[in-house]
């Protein structure tokens, strides 16, 4: 059986640094940072008290009141940002899309966290009887993102959410990218929506000591491979891709950004969250991509790395990086956006991806900003792409995610070839 190709013919981005692709683009271009002090909660008690938030979001600039009450914060981040991909593609009242070979497969690690501290919290300060919203659990499940998006479309395809903690928006693009290719889809609108800048998330992250406490300086927490980096800075947002079969695309004269050629999931199999620290789950997810897109290793460019900012993280990852490029590693451009958008957990996956499509559109390699200080665990002839964008001719990129548990991603785009 021949494999179909898959391409990518939609985007849309809802981020700390920009509410939709241009200035999320432009902020990425620039080394725009988007932390700041916490507005959604009170944090004066906690040990971290910013994050990357998405700023002066109102869900009533998008949809009625009554719907926004129904839905979560990481589904209204969600509708909102399918819909700019949606557009983006084209799909919008195009009356000669099968909308039973559309599909929609969208990602969220956490879910409405929100909701369920909401809800709890009320019954707890009651006299113990149960009074819960009907909406508690429609709102709260991680799967209703997708669901209401295909509803919104009457898209009838495959349609189901991935959940693999900081990998899930990858993982989503890896199965959407799947249906394609075997021939099960035409479209997919996939990506990945979290919202856990709240009481519930800060707190559990910052318990787990994995957060960033630079409370002085927010806009500079978020320093990947700095020798004085002390954890993630969380962020919330969203980022969605319509991915769609090559001749379908071209048949409907449809804009194509990139192929993805590529994509490999595997598991570390070592601890709940800390790396292997070998990083032999990394190695063996870069080479299953690589083999999966029929490239050689000297093919890739860029690599947008998962890179969270943490001790072991950054290390781990590049230690991977070196094994299975050699000598190469030193010929690319390696960069973490998430200096810049914070960690979006599950929706990381999608808007890291955009940024590698973009990348290659734009031939700019976005920056690490916030790095001051060499940390002698890391090879100076890398090219981390430091504090400023890089301009470079991108033909490969591959972006990179990790999540607690052990899952690890590697999605592979290239330049369209027709």
């Amino acid at each position: 059986m021949e494999l179909k190709r898959v391409v990518v013919t939609g985007l849309g981005a809802l981020t700390p640094i920009g509410k939709n692709i241009p200035d999320y683009w432009d902020a990425l271009s620039k080394g725009v940072s988007g932390a700041d002090s916490i507005t959604l909660f009170d944090a004066e008690k906690f040990r971290t008290r910013f994050a990357c938030e998405v700023k002066d979001f109102k869900a009533e600039d998008f949809m009625d009141r009554k719907e926004a009450r129904r839905l979560d914060r990481f589904s209204q981040f969600a509708l909102v940002c399918s819909e700019q991909a949606i557009h983006d593609a084209g799909l919008v009242d195009n009356k000669e899309i099968n909308k039973d070979r559309v599909g929609v497969i969208w990602a969220s690690g956490i879910g409405g966290i929100r909701t369920f501290q909401d809800e709890m919290e009320g019954f707890f300060k009651g006299d113990g009887t149960p009074r819960f919203n009907p909406f508690f659990i429609p709102k709260m499940i991680s799967d209703i993102a997708s669901g209401h998006i295909s509803m919104r479309h009457g898209y009838r395809g495959p349609n189901f959410c991935t959940v693999s903690a900081c990998a899930s928006s990858s993982h989503a693009l890896i199965d959407a990218s799947h249906y394609i290719r075997l021939g099960k889809a035409n479209l997919i609108v996939c990506g990945g929506s979290e919202a856990a800048v709240n009481e519930a998330g800060m707190g559990g992250f910052n318990a787990m000591k994995a957060l960033s406490e630079r409370n002085d300086s927010p806009k500079t927490a978020s320093r990947p491979f700095d020798k004085e980096r002390d954890g993630f800075v969380l962020g919330e947002g969203a980022g969605s891709l319509v991915l769609e079969e090559y001749e379908h695309a071209k048949a409907r004269g449809a804009k194509i950004y990139a192929e993805l050629v590529g994509s490999a999931a595997t598991a570390d199999a070592h601890h709940m969250t800390a790396p292997h620290p070998e990083g032999l789950g990394v190695i063996l997810v870069m080479n299953n991509a690589l083999e999966d897109g029929g490239l050689k290793k000297t093919d890739v460019d860029y690599i947008n790395v998962h890179g969270t900012s943490t001790p072991l993280g950054d290390i781990a990852e590049i230690g991977a990086i070196q094994s299975v490029f050699g000598d190469h590693t030193f010929d690319m451009n390696i960069s973490s956006t998430k200096s810049m958008t914070g960690h979006l957990l599950g929706a990381a996956g999608a808007i890291e991806a955009i940024a590698s499509v973009l990348s290659i559109e734009n031939s700019l390699v976005p920056p690490t900003i916030n790095h001051s200080t060499y940390d002698e665990n890391f090879d100076s002839r890398i090219n981390f792409t430091l504090n400023k964008a890089q301009k470079r001719n991108i033909k490969v990129a591959i972006s990179n995610t990790f999540g607690f548990g052990g899952h690890n991603a590697s999605v592979v785009f290239k330049k369209i070839e027709s």
